[in-house]
């Protein structure tokens, strides 16, 4: 896995110890309690890369399926399945995720800057 020294991952939060190598995890970025990053998919043999850049948020008990491409200044609300990758500085929530909201900021493990 390849998580920067700043990110925080908060307690049961899982990361895919199936395929590590396929994790990225940017500077000041924070993944939420219960959350699940995947970067596999077995039904499909599938093994993959799944990024989250820096300064994002990945709220409680999301999933992030493999694959996906998670932008910087990114925040991922709590319980959101996302499906597709989701680009800079917006705001996605719910199953599947959607985009709520465009052109945020975040500083520091993605806290929304007003």
């Amino acid at each position: 896995m390849n998580i920067h020294k700043t990110c925080r991952i908060s307690v049961k939060a899982k990361l895919d110890k199936t395929n590590p190598k396929g994790i990225f995890i940017g500077e000041e970025s924070y993944i939420g309690a219960g959350a699940y990053i995947l970067s596999h998919d077995f039904t499909r043999s599938l093994h993959t890369k799944t990024t989250i850049g820096k300064r994002s948020f990945i709220g409680i008990n999301s999933v992030i399926l493999p694959g996906i491409t998670i932008g910087d200044h990114v925040i991922v609300g709590s319980g959101s399945v996302v499906t597709k990758s989701i680009p800079s500085n917006c705001i996605a929530v719910g199953n599947p995720a959607k985009i709520i909201r465009e052109n945020i900021s975040t500083g520091k493990f993605g806290k929304l800057i007003s």
